[in-house]
């Protein structure tokens, strides 16, 4: 490139040099996505915290939580969330074996975090602690079951980018939106630790 064509470029302002990579694009719309998704757990989490109190002379939360299973729970998203990180390493060496562990350990232990949830809901509602119960039932299987619901997603997101990269490869849009899981994971596991702290830790 001659030094003419580098000045020419240079004084071209940014806003008029042609659109930003792909990758540019995804990492920043993506990250929109995410910040719309915290906004929306944090409104979850305000109603929660309003209506926490809110039992209706009906059982709360020190009377129906099992933080035995809290804890197996917590356990089991925070090792998923390191096997997810393992397999983001594996996809920058493009070792498709390791990647292949590390997306099914992330898989077996999301899909275990999902299961003693759902087991939680079970015995809560099979005790009467039902949603319409009280107020503070509304707001923790509102804000529990949402965290639960983006669990499932991204589960079946998980599957369908391994079928992508056996069936494409390492094509660089399979691995963008591998990088995107990852963060959609992690910030998963991230609101966990608010509702563990908030929800199961702060019972009364």
């Amino acid at each position: 490139m001659t030094a003419a064509v580098v000045a020419a470029d240079v004084a071209i302002p940014v806003s008029e040099r042609g659109p930003s990579p792909r990758k540019v694009i995804v990492g920043y719309g993506f990250w929109l996505f995410l910040l719309s998704d915290i906004i929306l757990f944090s409104a979850f989490f305000a109603a929660y915290a309003v209506l926490v109190d809110r039992t209706a002379g009906g059982p709360g939360g020190a009377q129906l939580f099992h933080r035995g299973n809290v804890l197996l729970e917590t356990a089991c998203l925070l090792f998923s969330s390191f096997a997810c990180a393992m397999m983001g390493l594996a996809v920058e060496q493009r070792h498709r074996p390791w990647m292949g562990v590390g997306a099914l350990l992330t898989f077996a232990l999301g899909a275990a975090f999902l299961a003693l949830e759902l087991r939680e809901f079970a015995d809560m509602l099979g005790h009467g602690a039902r949603p319409d119960r009280s107020a503070f039932l509304s707001a923790f299987f509102a804000l529990v079951g949402l965290h639960g619901a983006h669990v499932g997603i991204g589960l079946c997101w998980l599957v369908a980018q391994i079928a992508q990269v056996l069936t494409l490869g390492w094509q660089p849009k399979v691995i963008d939106r591998l990088a995107c899981f990852s963060l959609f994971w992690h910030a998963l596991d991230i609101v966990w630790i608010g509702v563990f702290t908030i929800v199961y830790l702060g019972a009364h």
